[in-house]
């Protein structure tokens, strides 16, 4: 059985007469949203994280064995070179060096009675009275007390220098650390008792990768070169304050971390209101001034695996350009470093939904919309 149009549907169907393409809608052309290179002056913040140490850290440990007797210092102290730390039980110290002392005053007694005996016995021998082996056995003996003094003189010096041990000084002017130890407790050679902060300059130590720093001594020349061309740098603190003093990198690590592929830099800042401690995390800001810099916004910017490019605006269609470029740090905003010129034309916005050779700007459109 064939299917029939209902009557009424047919009527209105003869009614409407014949549809005509005119009657859809009409097709609308939107332009992308272009930008015309122009060269502006930039200052581009590059941020590494840093760990800040003293710059003359040193750690305490005893240099003998004993029992602790006395703290001299707290935590959080400013101590300068020489103060006292710590005492330590120098009771068996003082013993050895009066034993020592002793030892060498008979060493000393029996050295002048065998210097007696050799002289005796030399002059005797010139007159021919003994024989030329008493003579020499007697400058044996004298020799041997000599040797004996020097071994005492050397045992005193030690145990002079054990005594000085039991009294711990500071090495730097700093700032004292943790304590761990208190008195009655008996250490070692191997007990770290704390570290004194040498804080009036302080070291940032940051890293950066193994292609930046190549790069970098490529450009300057030498590692010298680079060294003495760094700008100074920031330290912005973990609430986001910035430092009041800059710093400069002295000191770049010679050897590359096989982990990480990245190498070690240290930026040194004045310490002179003691508001750094060593172990305290911050943030190195390495600020480079360019001029005459072409900015493009990061929606223009389409990276494919290693490389990255943008759409050149030739004759309205879009034409994709290799591009070099540096983040500005804005989060919005990049330097094109090279591909593209002062005037180009570029697509601003919508890059990523660009094709190559696509029409990306319609005059007619624009002018109608005016």
């Amino acid at each position: 059985m064939k299917n029939h149009i209902p009557a009424t549907v047919a009527v209105v169907l003869s009614m409407l007469g014949p549809i005509s393409c005119k009657n859809a809608p009409e097709e609308k052309h939107t332009s992308f949203e272009t930008l015309t290179l122009a060269p502006t002056d930039l200052k581009i913040p590059y941020d590494f994280s840093a760990a800040i140490t003293g710059r003359n850290d040193v750690s305490i440990m005893p240099q003998t064995n004993g029992q602790l007797m006395n703290v001299c210092v707290a935590p959080g102290q400013k101590v300068k070179k020489g103060d006292k730390l710590f005492v330590i039980d120098s009771r068996k110290a003082k013993q050895m060096l009066t034993a020592t002392e002793a030892d060498l005053a008979a060493a000393e007694s029996q050295c002048s009675s065998a210097l007696l005996e050799y002289e005796s016995n030399k002059n005797l021998f010139e007159k021919k009275i003994v024989s030329e082996y008493m003579l020499n056995t007697s400058r044996n003996d004298y020799n041997r007390a000599l040797a004996a003094v020097e071994q005492a003189k050397a045992a005193v010096a030690n145990a002079q220098l054990n005594l000085e041990f039991c009294t711990i000084t500071s090495p730097v002017e700093g700032v004292v650390g943790d304590i761990d130890n208190n008195p009655g407790d008996q250490v070692s050679e191997m007990t770290l008792l704390t570290v004194i902060s040498g804080n009036s300059e302080m070291k940032a130590s940051f890293s950066i990768a193994e292609t930046l720093f190549k790069d970098l001594v490529e450009e300057t020349g030498s590692l010298e070169s680079l060294i003495a061309s760094l700008p100074e740098v920031s330290l912005i603190l973990k609430d986001g304050t910035e430092y009041p003093y800059n710093g400069k990198i002295r000191n770049i690590s010679g050897v590359v971390d096989r982990v990480t592929g990245s190498l070690t830099l240290e930026a040194f800042f004045p310490n002179p209101d003691g508001f750094l401690f060593s172990g305290i995390q911050g943030t190195i800001r390495i600020t480079s001034s360019y001029e005459d810099i072409l900015v493009a916004p990061l929606s223009s910017l389409v990276r494919v695996q290693d490389k990255a490019f943008v759409y050149k605006v030739n004759d309205n269609c879009a034409e994709s350009t290799v591009v070099e470029f540096a983040e500005i740090g804005n989060g919005k905003d990049v330097a094109l470093l090279g591909g593209v010129n002062t005037g180009d034309v570029i697509v601003a916005k919508g890059a990523a939904n660009v094709y190559e050779g696509q029409q990306v700007i319609f005059p007619e459109e624009s002018e109608k919309s005016k």
